[in-house]
């Protein structure tokens, strides 16, 4: 087996600068991944500050607990779990409110660039793609049994492929052989024997792998409820979120979300009334810069959001 690339974190810098404004502060990192993000956190916290990690991939926190890469720090603990469930995770660890939340959505190198995950459609492994493989469906069970309308309105949706309805029939078609697609290069080639154009330098399976990737882990509603909880955690009044996304989908939450509770609100009952104030105040939008794209292409579709919380207290339903 090839071993995988070197993960290179994308917008480390500017996330960072963006997100750390307290060095006494409790932050959080709700995607861990290799823990690029959380090395340069620390860094910048003093003594008495702590960095509070999750992951949904046990590998990644099996990599910052042992091995020559692990992160020996009292001021650190990491938690094997989704970022949605940052709440609980908090809980645990006895943390009300944070000074900082960031999440870096998608997929990691790691995760892409070791053939047995299933997330390449470069590299062949088995057709897995789940973030955790310790629970749920793979993208092969899905295939396996979902109708071809389903299969249509998932690539359709996730991956925006105008090909969809094409790629379905065929993978039904291969279904109806009796021969089943477990594999990451059978489906790749299926796939690129139905989509006859592309962008210039895009794989034809690259949207059909993301919609997969999307559905299995259950990716845009992890973000939705991910978000919801962070708001509810950030210090008032100077709390920042800090959100890398890498696919349109992904921004459009974030940016929905940041614009939402950055507008006040009218009560519908009393139209006449001062709208209550926004709850978050949108900071910045950063892409990465010319060299970190040269040096690292991956990071060409990546948008880096920040946002600060106000002084407004959260309804009690906005903190359930």
């Amino acid at each position: 087996m090839a071993s995988p690339a070197q993960h290179k974190t994308v917008l480390l810098d500017e996330a960072v600068d963006a997100l750390v404004h307290d060095p006494d502060g409790v932050y959080v990192d709700g995607t861990f991944g290799r823990g690029g993000h959380s090395r340069l956190i620390l860094s910048r916290l003093s003594p008495r500050g702590r960095l509070i990690a999750i992951d949904r991939d046990p590998e990644a926190v099996a990599h910052a607990l042992t091995g020559a890469e692990r992160i020996d720090d009292p001021r650190f603990s990491i938690t094997h779990a989704r970022f949605a469930q940052m709440s609980e995770v908090l809980a645990d660890v006895g943390v009300a409110a944070v000074d900082g939340v960031l999440l870096d959505l998608g997929v990691s190198s790691p995760q892409i660039d070791t053939a047995e995950r299933g997330f390449s459609f470069r590299r062949d492994g088995p057709l897995d793609m789940r973030m955790d493989p310790t629970r749920g469906q793979s993208a092969a069970d899905f295939l396996a049994k979902a109708p071809e309308a389903r299969i249509a309105e998932v690539v359709r949706d996730f991956g925006e492929e105008r090909f969809a309805s094409a790629i379905a029939k065929a993978l039904i078609a291969r279904r109806e052989t009796g021969v089943p697609v477990l594999r990451t290069l059978d489906l790749a080639q299926i796939v690129a024997r139905v989509v006859k154009t592309r962008e210039r330098g895009q794989d034809p399976a690259t949207r059909t792998f993301q919609a997969l990737r999307i559905l299995v882990n259950g990716e845009l509603d992890e973000v939705e409820q991910g978000l919801k909880a962070a708001l509810a955690h950030l210090r008032t009044s100077t709390g920042r979120l800090a959100v890398i996304s890498f696919h349109s989908l992904e921004d459009r939450i974030v940016k929905t979300f940041i614009a939402r509770h950055g507008r006040g609100e009218v009560d519908r009952r009393a139209p006449m009334a001062e709208p209550a104030p926004a709850r978050l105040q949108a900071l910045a939008r950063l892409k990465p810069g010319d060299a970190e794209v040269s040096a690292n292409p991956r990071s060409r579709s990546a948008v880096l959001r920040v946002a600060e919380r106000t002084a407004v207290p959260l309804r009690p339903q906005e903190m359930a």
